[in-house]
């Protein structure tokens, strides 16, 4: 079997005609991150709604404000990953080491070709019209606000940050992602309902599988949900968790939503699991090791949150298909 180093060496000594060949072979090797196979049978369409890719930090260089500095996830070792989750589809989401820089993301997406790839992007105040057209027009989907960015957990603040992005995405038909806390999604309930376009929580909302569907700010998102308004990403259980591997506190989070609207469900890896935590003893610009996650095993818990396959279709397949336009 053609390893993915010797692919690479490889296809730098052969013509271009022959370099998809080349990719499609090292695409078949294993991916290191599914150690248990995939236990049920995942319907044709479905979609990973939430990766990251890291390319050659030469080409891609990190944002110098970030937080952490991932190791290289590249776009061929994505494209392994989807084969082994049996995956037609992929969202790749600008992560914050790259601040407003879309480049890397962009790439992956080109590399993974527009039947296959969406994305969602990261931007600010400068970012003009014309550069919002053409991010549609190479497949971004949405806009992430990262409200746990540099320490962002002020509602009013968060407010602002909302409305501005709302603002420049005008009319385009996208969606607003954020990644935040329960306790600044709540007090923003009425705003994020009264929002033009559709709104996606990343990785359970944030809540915290201990502390139950009970837990303050929890019912805010399932009204947001229930009433159609939000999307939910049932990703990065192990962020919700500490009970790993299986995470089986994350259930009752999964029902709770599960219950409260099927089709504003989506379901995501979070490849490749970047280490963003804080640690005393690193500095942002050490390497951060990725976290040891068996993606086939996470997966298979959604088989175990949603035994009724036809619901599972409805989560992998037509809630990503009318959220990204695939």
């Amino acid at each position: 079997m053609l390893s993915r180093r010797h692919g690479l060496k490889l296809a730098a000594l052969l013509p271009i005609a022959t370099l998809s060949a080349v990719r499609s072979a090292a695409a078949q090797t294993p991916a290191p991150t599914v150690r248990t196979p995939v236990a049920f049978t995942v319907p044709p369409g479905a979609c990973d709604c939430h990766v990251h890719v890291f390319p050659d930090p030469q080409r891609f260089p990190f944002w110098a404000g970030r937080v952490y500095t991932p190791p290289v996830a590249t776009a061929d070792e994505l494209l392994a990953l989807q084969h082994a989750l049996h995956m037609d589809h992929v969202v790749i989401v600008t992560p914050s080491v790259y601040g407003t820089d879309n480049a890397a993301t962009l790439d992956g997406m080109r590399q993974l070709g527009p039947q296959r790839a969406r994305g969602v992007a990261v931007i600010d105040g400068k970012t003009s019209p014309a550069e919002l057209d053409s991010l549609a027009q190479a497949g971004i989907r949405g806009v992430r606000v990262n409200l746990e960015q540099a320490g962002v957990v002020d509602p009013a603040a968060s407010a602002k940050r909302l409305q501005e992005a709302v603002q420049q995405i005008g009319e385009r038909p996208w969606h607003l992602q954020i990644y935040s806390r329960l306790s600044v999604i709540a007090p923003l309930k009425a705003q994020l309902a009264a929002l033009p376009m559709p709104v996606v929580f990343d990785h359970f909302a944030g809540a915290q599988a201990a502390l139950g569907p009970q837990q303050p700010g929890f019912d805010a998102v399932l009204d947001l949900v229930k009433t159609g308004k939000a999307y939910v990403k049932i990703s990065g259980a192990y962020r919700a968790s500490a009970r790993a591997p299986d995470y089986s506190d994350v259930a009752a989070l999964a029902q709770a939503l599960l219950a409260a609207n099927p089709d504003r469900l989506v379901w995501g890896s979070d490849w490749p699991h970047p280490d963003s935590a804080v640690v005393p003893t690193r500095t942002p610009a050490d390497l951060a090791p990725a976290q040891p996650i068996d993606d086939g095993r996470v997966l298979n818990l959604l088989a175990e949150w949603v035994p009724d396959a036809a619901v599972r279709v409805r989560i992998l397949v037509d809630n990503p298909r009318r959220l990204y336009g695939f």
